[in-house]
């Protein structure tokens, strides 16, 4: 079987888990705040981590030296998780979606202050087309305003954070050591919100299978991510990633009886057409 194929087959894996923790999401919302959903999502997560990282021999790459990167890098995405489990229980799961695809855009505007990479002329021109997208997406008048909009857009914010201090950690941390910190800082993160108020809710029988799919979705969905890169050009993962849109619109029409809102469609399109212009202007260079 081809590289090309094996990574299609992936990104179906990456496809089928982000659609299903927006769906375990939405099944526990009634019951669990976001961040317990959070706490309880990391704490199960921690326990996968270290108990593959046992049997595979890694655990012992969990070293100390990063801690402050680490922290910034886990808080980033700490908010930005939470954001967007929000999100997906106020607006259309489509315009979740569309809103969390402006991730790669910021962070080509965040690379050049944090990693010190040069912002191109393509990444500029990309950053444009993407916005103009936002603003198909969001359409901001008083008649279509909804905080779960702003909500969607600041948690692809915190992903892009995310995601510039995980390339800046990789150049010296190993993949455990990132993973190890990223379900124990976020496990305290969570344990510490969820229970500033003295009462945190615990899962029911009804939702706890629902809580299991959220944390191993999540680790699944970033490995499958993950490896389809490692197997073929991002020319090629990045619109087979893309296809989530349309997947998760289906999903809640399906299932939530959500309008297809044609502004959705067009402005992830331009999204799209902004990420992939810089992809390939990057590829081409």
């Amino acid at each position: 079987m081809s590289p090309t194929i094996r990574a299609c087959l992936w990104m179906i894996g990456a496809i089928v888990s982000f659609t299903s923790m927006a769906v375990a999401g939405r099944a526990v919302s009634l019951d669990l705040d976001t961040f317990e959903i959070m706490m309880y999502r990391s704490l199960i997560g921690m326990v996968i981590v270290i108990t593959i990282a046992s049997v595979a021999g890694t655990l012992r790459e969990v070293r100390a030296q990063k801690l402050g990167l680490h922290f910034i890098r886990n808080v980033s995405h700490f908010a930005g998780q939470n954001l967007w489990f929000y999100s997906i229980t106020v607006i259309p799961l489509a315009q979740v979606f569309a809103l969390e695809f402006t991730s790669p855009l910021w962070v080509m505007l965040m690379a050049p202050f944090v990693l010190g990479e040069r912002l191109t002329k393509s990444q500029a021109i990309a950053a444009v087309i993407g916005f103009i997208g936002i603003l198909i997406v969001t359409r901001p008048s008083p008649d279509t305003f909804h905080i779960g909009l702003v909500t969607a857009a600041l948690a692809a914010i915190g992903f892009a954070g995310s995601a510039v201090f995980t390339r800046k950690l990789t150049r010296t941390e190993s993949i455990t050591c990132i993973l190890f910190y990223l379900t124990v800082m976020q496990a305290v993160l969570g344990l510490g919100f969820a229970g500033y108020d003295g009462d945190i809710a615990l899962p029911t029988a009804a939702n706890l299978p629902w809580v299991v799919v959220i944390a191993v979705a999540g680790l699944v969905a970033h490995f499958c991510l993950t490896t389809a890169l490692s197997l073929a050009p991002a020319t090629i993962v990045m619109p087979i990633d893309f296809t989530r849109l349309p997947v998760i619109a289906i999903v809640g029409v399906l299932l939530y009886a959500e309008p297809l809102d044609p502004f959705v469609l067009i402005g992830a399109a331009l999204i799209f057409a902004a990420n992939y212009y810089n992809i390939w202007s990057s590829t081409r260079a």
